[in-house]
């Protein structure tokens, strides 16, 4: 049996009045995450570097009404909701289990900040309303693009968490980045000096 990752000392800088939430979310992924399909059976180990505060480091970029398509666990949007509970979320999440864990956590956590809607984001019905839509390791930028972009209102941001390979997603992208109008495309690393690896973060104007 694989143990929990001991909690970062940054981890408490990082959520500041928050920790206690995001301690509790984190207990309660650890507990139930891999029974439940939600994380796999080797991230307890790394549970806060690499999934925790990889998320919650990317939350000073937000503002506004917001949505996280795919969200899963919950990694980012719940981690973003705790950091950030001046931010509206609205959770995406088609797969009706984990739309369950995450309408608990919301609960459990008090996180009033927090809509949980089960659908999938090419179903979206709202129109182009959101101030930003994040994502977190969920397809690669061109196939994000043409689900993300249409929820976000005209100067609004995408702002995707990636890994080491964003810069040649952007390349690969880079007819569908034309087609739906994004300016403004780049990389940004967030968490410099104060996680080992930075979160590499996709940002995007929509036009």
């Amino acid at each position: 049996m694989t143990s929990l990752e001991t909690e970062p000392a940054v981890a408490a800088q990082i959520f500041g009045d928050r920790i206690d939430a995001a301690r509790a979310f984190t207990a309660a992924l650890a507990e139930h995450g891999e029974e439940r399909g939600l994380i796999g059976p080797l991230e307890l180990p790394r549970l806060w570097t690499r999934h925790i505060l990889n998320s919650a480091v990317a939350a000073p970029l937000f503002a506004g009404r917001v949505g996280d398509v795919g969200s899963g666990a919950g990694l980012p949007g719940i981690v973003l909701a705790i950091a950030r509970p001046d931010v509206e979320w609205v959770l995406i999440e088609p797969m009706e289990r984990r739309v369950a864990w995450l309408n608990e956590q919301v609960r459990e956590l008090g996180l009033e900040n927090v809509e949980v809607l089960r659908d999938r984001a090419e179903d979206w019905k709202r129109g182009p309303v959101l101030d930003a839509v994040t994502a977190r390791a969920l397809s690669a930028l061109r196939t994000l693009v043409p689900l993300t972009a249409p929820l976000v209102r005209d100067g609004g941001e995408l702002i995707l968490l990636k890994g080491a390979n964003a810069s040649n997603e952007i390349a690969a992208a880079d007819k569908v980045i034309r087609k739906f109008r994004l300016s403004n495309v780049r990389v940004e690393p967030v968490g410099e000096g104060l996680i080992d690896e930075p979160t590499r973060v996709i940002r995007a104007t929509v036009r």
